[in-house]
């Protein structure tokens, strides 16, 4: 399973080694201003359309059409291969989204990675599954689906799997479900934590969190550079073995 860690402009002017064996997924509405760093064109990249941001309150009043123009055009000046659809069917409808995406695609001439939203139904997923070569289940960092629905990922992924599509699961780095549902991949930014003392690392199959003595003497590049390094250890873990 590839674990792709979000939030890396957090630490980028912090982090002095090497990031070309990392999974890395950012935003688009990180690099909008046109500051941005060569990671987003690795080959170990995905970038996210920046929807979450708009769903969050965070964007008012975007004119759509010229954003997807905007976020094209930064997936082809970057050559950038794996990118999600904007997902905003509960401000857009589902129709504008795809037509969205049509546009989305026609523009940058490659596949987006759709994102699978309870109100869209099985039917649609079984649909998305026959139709693209890998996809993504949304809807979870917002609690859209909640952790007690966490058991149909099982059938969504064995639909996906008759179609060899794969599947990433966004925000999803539930520790236990990691385990169970043989997601391909899935992000998170659990790894940002520390803004108490609280720092993560690997056990050497598990993540964990510890509280550092002085917790609040800890300088929070250093603590967040810390967590993002054992993070790293949990996704080579997670490449082998998950």
């Amino acid at each position: 399973m590839k674990v792709y860690l979000a939030g890396f402009k957090t630490i980028e002017k912090h982090w002095k080694e090497s990031i070309d064996d990392i999974f890395l997924l950012s935003s688009f509405w990180e690099h909008k201003n046109g500051k941005y760093g060569d990671y987003v064109k690795q080959k170990n990249h995905v970038l996210d359309s920046g929807a979450f941001s708009a769903l969050t309150g965070k964007a008012k009043n975007i004119d759509w059409n010229n954003y997807i123009v905007k976020y094209a055009k930064f997936i082809n000046d970057n050559n950038i291969k794996l990118f999600f659809e904007l997902d905003i069917d509960s401000l857009v409808g589902i129709k504008e989204v795809e037509r969205l995406r049509t546009k989305l695609e026609k523009l940058t001439n490659k596949q987006c990675i759709p994102v699978w939203h309870k109100s869209r139904g099985k039917e649609y997923w079984l649909q998305m599954v026959k139709n693209y070569d890998y996809v993504a289940i949304g809807g979870i960092v917002t609690r859209e689906i909640r952790q007690k629905e966490y058991p149909f990922f099982t059938w969504l992924l064995n639909e996906a799997k008759k179609e060899n599509c794969k599947v990433h699961g966004l925000g999803f780095t539930n520790l236990k479900g990691l385990k169970k549902y043989p997601f391909y991949s899935v992000d998170s930014t659990t790894w940002l934590v520390g803004k108490f003392g609280e720092m993560s690392y690997f056990n050497g199959q598990d993540m964990k969190r510890t509280i550092k003595p002085n917790s609040r003497l800890i300088d929070i590049n250093k603590s967040h550079i810390s967590s993002f390094k054992e993070w790293i250890k949990f996704q080579k873990y997670a490449l082998k073995y998950l």
